[in-house]
């Protein structure tokens, strides 16, 4: 099916007519994930601590919105998701699986990507970040998905570490000599990373249009900045508990996290410094005279996590809603969605809709004009625009497979938390009303029998058997 989508979107835009035509009516897209960076970790979500004005900027001139959920609760598979447009009750990739010498288990090559897409239709891709869904080499691999240059972190377990012994830049491994093999921390992988991000726009800015995708490392664990103006306007400002980890040295492992005197400083200057590339690519776009024919999408792969140290509580990641990172309780999955697109999108706009990762692909085809297999998905084009009646959800669904296994599904005020399901999808089910309770405080399953079964029912029918990632033992 890939390869016959490839023959007709390739016949079709051959014509130079046609593919000019379409690319002055058609914007750049610019994509931008964080890693674990929770609902409320920005001001524009409510954070009083953190500073975030490039983010609260970018939020005030175009549309946020306040139900949008992650794919899943970790990285893998919320990135399965939101590349292929199908949930993780249907997505290939359903949990984090490494594999040997170096990477997650890959992506399958039957499955499209929104970038395969958008690279057929005529635009220039790159992604510069973490990768997390294949080897290089492997069918997963970014360059066999749909992106003409990849440069980053391709193992998402590798990317623990922000003073890296290698990137990758496409195939080629790149050695960071000066880190010396994690015993010296002096190319702070992060930097590196979005300076390649910012040229990939000076190469392509007015040639043809661009989609950047930039999945950040920013703010996942290990906790740790160069000691700079940022991490110095935060350091001694709080409260610490020292966090002892993995240090740099000579026994130290790719994988660990470091130890940390400022944890609580290190996390909100990780946040700032996210925030400061937001603005870096907001400043690089508006250099070249493109910032109004661009799109740019800010989000999160999943809700805050608490390793290395971190202290979503104190900072009120999770925005007030209950869980982090591996729950499937609103913080572990709903997540901050902002998107701006100048004379498009209203400025200063506020959306309810309720959309989840695998609305991007038929949205990003949409603004493509390409037509494309049926997803799980539902194009927001229509609000973003504000034109036209926007399609909605029937409902929503999730699945973990850490943990037990957990499940969840989320049918207009009313969610349920599947969990223990591993063993043939038994499990008890809790049941929570979103409108009364949006913390999922009170569990009221055992008043409302007929709204569990019927949710439980949405539940065992969004589940499809995967031989690779088996939900049920």
């Amino acid at each position: 099916m890939k390869s016959i989508f490839r023959l007709l979107v390739f016949i079709f835009f051959l014509h130079p007519a046609v593919e000019a035509q379409r690319n002055a009516n058609r914007p750049n897209i610019v994509l931008i994930l964080a890693d674990d960076l929770g609902y409320g970790d920005i001001g524009a979500y409510g954070q009083k601590i953190i500073r975030t004005p490039n983010l609260d900027r970018l939020a005030q001139d175009g549309m946020r919105f306040t139900q949008f959920y992650a794919g899943t609760t970790v990285c893998a598979p919320s990135r399965s998701v939101l590349l292929s447009g199908y949930h993780s009750g249907h997505s290939f990739i359903r949990g984090n699986k490494g594999v040997q010498p170096e990477g997650q288990y890959p992506i399958a090559d039957s499955v499209l990507t929104f970038a395969e897409v958008l690279k057929k239709s005529g635009y220039a891709t790159g992604a510069f970040g973490k990768w997390g869904l294949g080897p290089v080499g492997s069918e997963g691999d970014p360059l066999k998905q749909g992106f003409d240059r990849f440069y980053g972190y391709n193992c998402q377990s590798l990317a623990h570490r922000y003073y890296p012994n290698h990137l990758w830049d496409n195939d080629r491994k790149v050695v960071l000599t000066e880190n010396a093999n994690l015993t010296a921390t002096k190319i702070y992988a992060p930097d590196l990373i979005q300076a390649e991000a910012l040229k990939f726009i000076d190469q392509h800015a007015g040639k043809e249009p661009f989609f950047l995708f930039v999945p950040s490392i920013l703010p996942h664990a290990e906790l740790l900045v160069p000691d700079d103006e940022i991490f110095q306007s935060y350091k001694g400002k709080f409260e610490e508990t020292p966090h002892k980890g993995e240090d740099y040295g000579p026994n130290a492992r790719p994988g660990g996290y470091t130890s940390q005197e400022y944890p609580r400083a290190s996390f909100a200057s990780m946040v700032t410094r996210l925030d400061k590339h937001v603005g870096e690519i907001v400043a690089k776009l508006k250099e070249k005279g493109i910032d109004k024919n661009t799109l740019i999408i800010f989000s999160s792969d999943n809700g805050p996590h608490i390793e290395g140290g971190a202290d979503p509580v104190f900072f009120n990641s999770s925005g007030g809603f209950r869980g982090t990172k591996r729950d499937l309780y609103e913080g572990g999955i709903r997540v901050p969605f902002i998107v701006s697109w100048p004379g498009v999108v209203r400025a200063g706009s506020v959306n309810g809709y309720v959309g989840a990762f695998w609305d991007i692909f038929p949205t990003f085809a949409e603004l493509a004009g390409v037509n494309v297999p049926k997803t799980d998905g539902i194009s927001i084009v229509n609000t973003l625009k504000g034109k036209g009646r926007q399609a909605q959800h029937e409902y929503l669904y999730w699945e973990f497979h850490e943990q037990g296994g957990k499940q969840a599904v989320l049918k207009g005020d009313w969610k349920a938390v599947k969990l223990d399901v591993k063993k043939n999808g038994a499990g008890r089910i809790e049941l929570y009303n979103l409108k009364n309770d949006p913390s999922e405080t009170t569990n009221v399953a055992d008043k409302h029998p007929k709204i569990v079964a019927e949710l439980d029912t949405l539940i065992r029918k969004s589940h499809t058997p995967s031989a690779v990632f088996p939900l049920f033992e």
